[in-house]
């Protein structure tokens, strides 16, 4: 009896934590309830890795927070591919990075409104034939992890109306911004972008019929997607058929990363637009700017592009039918494209059957540029630099150099410098993307993961099409898929009991995962102390393992022979009193490496002529053989 009593309870406690409702938690801690995702984490560890080394609590955090009666749950909704139904739930109990769904506002908002600290809002049909007035939006979706914003028939057939958009959108993550016929049809008034999604992460930002049919209107954009990373910004029969735009590029992506910019049908049959692109994506990585039907067939257009694109690191802009039947227009290229590192460009149709006296100059032109059937009458050129250009049959060549400012300092640096008492900048090693948690294996094994599935996995996290989301994910999918460089292995993992595998099966079961303890030192100058040697300083192998951004938690695990791992004392400069405990690892063989790759670019030479170390980011890792 006494046995049959004791195995009802440990049923009755085994039904209980198994019927917790979905929307549930636990009423035990999740590491201490046997039955959650983290506790089969810790159980799947001490299986695997067999040394008996205490496990690191930053990684063990990441596992997913789901109870096991969510676990369950979502299991079975991704195994029918009904996961979308419960989305919101979904995304809020495992710690993703979601869409969250706006519905349109359908308010007038005939007054004049100052929107502070706002997020999340779709303004349709706001401000539509205001006479005058001025409207602004300050602090608008600051820190944000998927800020959504739609801005639909704003202004719309406006007088004098004037909006003013200051720090908007700035130090988020896949900021989602669209603007459509915004001030279509005005008349006068003016649109101000200041600080416009500034310090970002993979923003997408698209201006749709903007300005369309417009008369004397003014847009200003300054500071615009600085310090951003990746993402795209569009801008789609922008001021088209208006009548006197004038509009204003100051700083826009100053000191980005891999951010692209479409212009198609800007200032199309526009009359006497007047446009200026001034430090337009100075200081960028690899930019990628597309101007298609740029003011064609437009009247006395005047476009000025002084220092854009300049002491960027390569980057590539294609000019297609640019100014193309265009009467009397006026464009100026002045010290345009100068990067440090090669770019190319490329002109095609530009100017072509323009007339009425339509004038394009370059001066101070960088390097690399194809013109391809181009009014050879209107267009002159001078002060070519530093590489060959292609003008129709003619080339012509010319020399200089340039600096490089794009690659933080410390960012990579010498194994030399890992010495007792050096003193060396420390770059932003702070984790700035948005903060998710692993998936259990048995949601994310019956999850679709591949380009080919892109739209499978658009309609389980219900992603639009050629969004912000989008992009993100096959971003991440396209390095996940890459072939590896010669001698790398490499592997995405979304689960911890996936990111376990890969590391053993690379580096056996006795092994140890290091991280830089902290984030103090970052952007300052750090003095370094003792200096340990993992390993022995052997030449050995390693797996490294990188945040990707995905809706769920993602590591990009990869293992290359020939490094040395490092563990370092980090100082404060003045008081020499500890302020961080870092992880280096230096890459001794760089003979597959990009000659444009930042490494270089900070340090000088070239692949395989030297080493390269870096620091282990802020929640990054590396995977050793245990000492």
């Amino acid at each position: 009896m006494n046995q049959q009593l004791t195995l009802l309870c440990l049923f009755f406690i085994l039904f209980s934590s198994l019927t917790v409702g979905i929307a549930g938690g636990e009423a035990v801690a999740g590491e201490k309830n046997p039955f959650t995702p983290k506790a089969f984490v810790i159980r799947y560890w001490d299986r695997e890795i067999r040394n008996g080394l205490p496990k690191p609590q930053f990684l063990l955090s990441k596992a997913s927070p789901l109870s096991a009666a969510e676990a369950a749950a979502f299991a079975k909704l991704a195994a029918g591919n009904a996961l979308p139904t419960r989305l919101p739930e979904f995304c809020a109990a495992a710690n993703l990075l979601c869409f969250r769904e706006v519905g349109p506002s359908l308010e007038k908002h005939d007054k004049d409104a100052n929107f502070a600290v706002y997020r999340d809002k779709n303004f349709t049909n706001y401000g539509t034939g205001r006479p005058g007035g001025f409207d602004s939006f300050k602090n608008y979706s600051e820190g944000e992890n998927i800020p959504v914003n739609g801005f639909r028939r704003y202004s719309r057939d406006s007088a004098g109306h004037k909006e003013s958009f200051l720090n908007y959108g700035t130090e988020g993550n896949v900021v989602e911004q669209s603007f459509h016929t915004y001030a279509a049809g005005a008349t006068g008034g003016a649109g101000e972008f200041k600080h416009y999604s500034d310090q970002t992460n993979v923003p997408n930002l698209q201006f749709t019929s903007y300005s369309d049919d417009a008369n004397g209107r003014t847009q200003s954009f300054s500071s615009y997607s600085e310090n951003g990373n990746a993402g795209e910004q569009s801008f789609t029969s922008y001021g088209k058929n208006s009548n006197g735009p004038t509009n204003d590029f100051s700083s826009y992506g100053r000191s980005s990363n891999v951010v692209g910019s479409g212009f198609s049908n800007y200032a199309e049959t526009s009359n006497a637009a007047n446009d200026t692109f001034k430090s337009y994506g100075v200081d960028m990585n690899n930019p990628t700017n597309t101007f298609s039907n740029y003011a064609a067939g437009g009247n006395g257009a005047a476009e000025s592009f002084s220092n854009y694109r300049d002491e960027a690191n390569v980057g590539a802009d294609s000019f297609t039918s640019y100014a193309k039947s265009s009467n009397a227009a006026t464009v100026g290229f002045t010290t345009y494209g100068k990067s440090f590192n090669e770019g190319t460009d490329t002109f095609s149709s530009y100017a072509k059957n323009s007339n009425g006296e339509t004038k394009v100059g370059f001066s101070s032109y960088g390097v690399n540029n194809t013109f391809k059937d181009y009014n050879k009458q209107a267009v002159s050129f001078s002060k070519y630099t530093n590489a060959s250009t292609t003008l129709g049959s003619e080339k012509t060549t010319a020399s200089g150099s340039f600096v490089n400012k794009w690659v933080e300092p410390g960012k990579f640096f010498r194994e030399k410098t890992l010495k007792q008492g050096t003193v060396m900048p420390m770059p932003d090693i702070r984790d700035k993307m948005p903060k998710r948690s692993f998936l259990p294996r048995s949601i994310l094994s019956k999850l679709p993961f591949s380009t080919s599935k892109i739209s499978e996995l658009k309609h389980v996290f219900k992603a639009s099409d050629n969004g912000s989301m989008e992009s993100m994910m096959r971003d991440s999918l396209g390095d996940c898929e890459r072939v590896p460089s010669r001698g790398e292995t490499k592997r995405c993992v979304g689960s911890l009991e996936d990111m376990i595998d890969f590391a053993t099966s690379v580096l056996g079961r006795n092994v140890v995962v290091r991280s830089t303890q902290n984030v103090n030192g970052s952007k300052k100058n750090v003095m370094v102390g003792r200096v340990s040697k993992i390993n022995g300083g052997k030449v050995t192998r390693s797996v490294s393992c990188h945040q990707s951004l995905f809706p769920y938690l993602l590591y990009y695990c990869h293992a290359v022979p020939k490094v040395r791992v490092y563990e370092a004392d980090l100082l404060d400069p003045k008081t020499k009193a500890q302020i961080n405990h870092g992880v280096a690892i230096c890459h001794l063989d760089t003979s597959d490496w990009s000659p444009t790759h930042g490494a270089f670019l900070s340090l000088g030479s070239g692949p395989g002529r030297i080493e390269v170390c870096h620091w282990i980011f802020e929640n990054d890792m590396a995977w050793t053989v245990a000492d």
